[in-house]
């Protein structure tokens, strides 16, 4: 009977442990966007380009939805379109700020009470253009208000992805057509 009970509670131990061992910081040499108004940010972005990862592997037409909550929080919305299964997938989760919130800074959840490291590095002036990273240099996103950028935006933000560190020959373009 005591190793019935013990077995759940080791996992659920383990489970908070993984979980408090999550690098919810951004990459080394790289500063979230300060001050930031999520006011401003709030609302729909275009993913223009990202660094391929498993949750969003083969998706077109993404975006991602942010819209400030009454106790601070932030609802994030994520979608695409899978053209293999000819279906829309949407993630529902929920983001924090890390620090301040005039700082970039998050950590965001869609799936309990794992956390992923959510930062703005880049944002013009207008909130219209934004590169968004994780913990680390594998993941990195280019999000517009616009479904496709001019080319000389496009240049501009690949040059400060570059000269972060992020390697913008393996950036996916994302179909917005």
């Amino acid at each position: 009977m005591k190793n019935k009970l013990l077995l759940p509670l080791i996992g659920l131990g383990s489970l908070a442990l993984l979980s408090a061992c999550q690098t919810l910081t951004p990459p080394r040499g790289i500063k979230p966007i300060s001050p930031f108004d999520i006011q401003k940010y709030q609302g729909r972005w275009f993913e223009v380009a990202r660094l391929e990862n498993r949750f969003e592997k083969g998706l077109t037409h993404v975006t991602a939805t942010y819209r400030l909550q009454d106790d601070g929080t932030v609802a994030v919305i994520n979608r695409g379109f899978n053209p293999k299964k000819g279906q829309w997938s949407e993630s529902i989760g929920k983001a924090r700020f890390t620090g301040s919130a005039d700082r970039a800074a998050l950590k965001v959840s869609f799936f309990g009470p794992f956390y992923a490291s959510y930062n703005v590095i880049a944002l013009d002036d207008n909130y219209q253009t934004a590169l968004v990273c994780g913990p680390d240099r594998s993941y990195l996103w280019l999000l517009s208000r616009q479904r496709h950028l001019t080319p000389a935006l496009r240049q501009t933000m690949l040059a400060k992805a570059k000269q972060a560190g992020f390697a913008t020959e393996q950036l996916i373009w994302t179909d917005q057509e």
